[in-house]
């Protein structure tokens, strides 16, 4: 039984507004919850391929959460050995699900993705571990170029042109891939990224603690500036309150990072930049019970 093949066809949710539409990719229906089950699995099948993983093989990674969860969830699934490293403030329930699914967990300083990423690297250069290297694996663009990016494009409806896309940006990936695929099929839609209001390294500002995990983890990474057409930043409590709102109003129980997404997108639509905004609705909300 492989779970690589279960990635991936989402539905593309539609979210009708007074003023326009947003267009929410549904990716906590992936395997493993979360958007993250797509660069995972990109990866995993290229190393395979190519020989650079064996059975019983140790994969590490640093992660604030879902790519560790979805790396974890397939490492089970195919006979390997999972290590994570992880800033010490991260939800609870990540750690839990990581530990469940067979993975070691080592933390770090709260907040620390700089030392998490370097920890990684001398763990994985020490043992010979197989680097999962999310933060700047090409891959991981790649990833949703072929299939997030596509996806949409396919899915959205006959005459509906997109005027932006909307993605929090962690490693940059989503933004990088999905996003200039996008670009690429309609050329005149916007590519907006999002951080959190606590950590706007994009906009010219110092990394900071904020709780919107998996998205502004103090550096650009992937993301291209140049190709970017928007910045939007969103705080904590903001992101925390939509989510809350979604599930009430939409029966759509997503993460905070989710949650800031459809805030912007909201946004952009309201203040008449957009009618029709496509988004990443990246993962579940029970991952971030102990946050609310």
């Amino acid at each position: 039984m492989n779970l690589l093949d279960t990635v991936g066809n989402t539905p593309l949710l539609q979210f009708p507004l007074d003023e326009g539409t947003i267009w929410g990719k549904a990716e906590f229906l992936n395997p493993g919850g979360s958007v993250k089950d797509r660069p995972v699995a990109w990866i995993l099948k290229v190393a395979m391929t190519n020989k650079k993983l064996k059975l019983g093989d140790t994969i590490i990674e640093a992660t604030s959460g879902n790519m560790g969860i979805s790396l974890a969830m397939f490492c089970a699934n195919l006979g390997f050995k999972c290590i994570i490293v992880m800033p010490s403030n991260m939800s609870i329930e990540r750690k839990i699900m990581l530990k469940s699914f067979g993975a070691e967990l080592i933390e770090v300083d709260a907040g620390d993705f700089d030392g998490a990423i370097a920890l990684r690297d001398k763990l994985a250069n020490k043992n010979n571990y197989f680097n999962f290297n999310q933060f700047h694996n090409p891959l991981n663009t790649e990833s949703h170029w072929f299939t997030t990016g596509m996806e949409i494009c396919k899915d959205l409806p006959y005459n509906t042109t997109p005027d932006a896309f909307v993605a929090g940006t962690g490693t940059g990936g989503t933004i990088m891939g999905a996003g200039r695929f996008i670009k690429n099929m309609y050329s005149n839609c916007k590519l907006v990224a999002l951080e959190p209001a606590e950590s706007p390294v994009m906009s010219g500002g110092e990394p900071g603690l904020h709780g919107i995990q998996g998205i502004g983890d103090g550096s650009k990474f992937l993301v291209s500036l140049k190709d970017i057409d928007r910045i939007e930043i969103v705080s904590t409590q903001e992101a925390i309150d939509k989510s809350k709102i979604l599930a009430k109003e939409w029966g759509i129980f997503v993460g905070f990072s989710a949650a800031a997404n459809y805030l912007v997108a909201e946004r952009l639509i309201k203040e008449g930049y957009a009618t029709n905004v496509v988004t990443m609705l990246c993962d579940r909300g029970e991952r971030y019970f102990s946050c609310l």
